[in-house]
């Protein structure tokens, strides 16, 4: 095993792969508890990094910030396109975990899948419904498209999830968890179409194990509190990168 701590600016050179986004100092204290503390971190256009750590250990949080959805404590999120600091970025997709979902809320499949496309001023209708269209049927959900999701099974409702983060083909995808819930039948399936996404599309995945999945990413981290990097060259081997 052989983890490394990153311990660097704001401002990165380009020999090392064009940023999408880092995280600068980031610390988070909840009711004066410490939940992560100094991260710094680069993710570069392409990447797909899987992240794993202890329960309670920051990960969900650290994506939370990411996304500006919390706010840290110290530090700060920037992020870049084409090497120039932007606001953020205007495509990003996120699957959150199922358990912050409220399924008693009246709304079907297919429209939590058309929130995924609030932000898209710019599409005609018909390019939203084609969209929609698509996510619903790489998900597998084009029959309950019209099912309120308060009738679906945890694994249903967690691809309709699923289908709303990747209905606008965003930049960056983060995915919390992603596994959680899905039967069998789909998650060789979700193994493929989250290849095929990375192809073009950088990732961030959250497991609390590693799995199929995280073997297809290119980098690891290992979130507990602080962010070490791990520089195993098979960083996906059950025995290494434990913490």
């Amino acid at each position: 095993m052989n983890l490394s701590s990153h311990n660097m600016h704001c401002s990165y050179s380009q020999e090392s792969g064009l940023p999408l986004l880092s995280l600068c100092g980031v610390e988070f204290f909840r009711e004066e508890r410490q939940i992560l503390s100094s991260i710094n971190f680069k993710v570069d256009k392409g990447d797909f990094i899987a992240i794993t750590g202890p329960n309670g250990g920051g990960k969900t949080t650290l994506l939370r910030i990411i996304l500006g959805l919390l706010k840290p404590t110290r530090g700060k999120v920037v992020f870049y396109k084409e090497g120039e600091e932007i606001s953020r970025p205007q495509k990003i997709g996120y699957l959150p975990q199922k358990n912050t979902i409220d399924s008693h809320f009246p709304i079907t499949v297919e429209e939590v899948v058309a929130s995924g496309l609030l932000a898209e001023k710019d599409l005609s209708k018909a390019e939203k419904r084609s969209l929609i269209a698509d996510a619903l049927n790489m998900a597998e959900m084009q029959n309950l498209s019209d099912r309120p999701i308060g009738r679906l099974s945890g694994g249903q409702l967690q691809r309709a999830l699923f289908a709303r983060a990747i209905v606008c083909r965003p930049e960056l995808l983060v995915l919390d968890e992603p596994l959680s819930y899905i039967d069998k039948h789909f998650e060789s399936k979700l193994y493929n179409i989250i290849e095929r996404l990375s192809l073009s599309t950088t990732i961030l995945l959250v497991s609390h194990e590693i799995t199929a999945i995280a073997a297809m990413a290119n980098r690891h981290v290992v979130v507990d509190r602080t962010l070490k990097e791990c520089n195993a060259s098979h960083h996906y081997s059950k025995t290494e990168c434990n913490i």
